[in-house]
């Protein structure tokens, strides 16, 4: 994936942190692959959190997807 996403993506995420850190918990960017699948890392509480799938797909995925068409999906590893 080309850098122009990679900035796109992670300015989205640095939305989306401070929610997640009021919770004790946050998000860190791994990888973006060619195929637009967001790679991410959940951590602090959110890592262990039975919601963290939630958290995942209908908060970071929701939100990268509506502003970054070129996100098909968000993976946490």
């Amino acid at each position: 994936m080309n850098e122009n996403i990679r900035k796109k993506v992670e300015e989205k995420i640095r939305e989306i942190r401070p929610i997640l850190q009021n919770d004790g918990g946050d998000v860190e960017l791994l990888e973006i692959t060619d195929d637009g699948v967001v790679k991410v890392r959940l951590t602090g509480v959110c890592a262990h959190c039975p919601m963290s799938i939630m958290t995942l797909k209908m908060g970071i995925e929701e939100h990268l997807k509506k502003s970054i068409p070129e996100v098909k999906s968000v993976e946490s590893l």
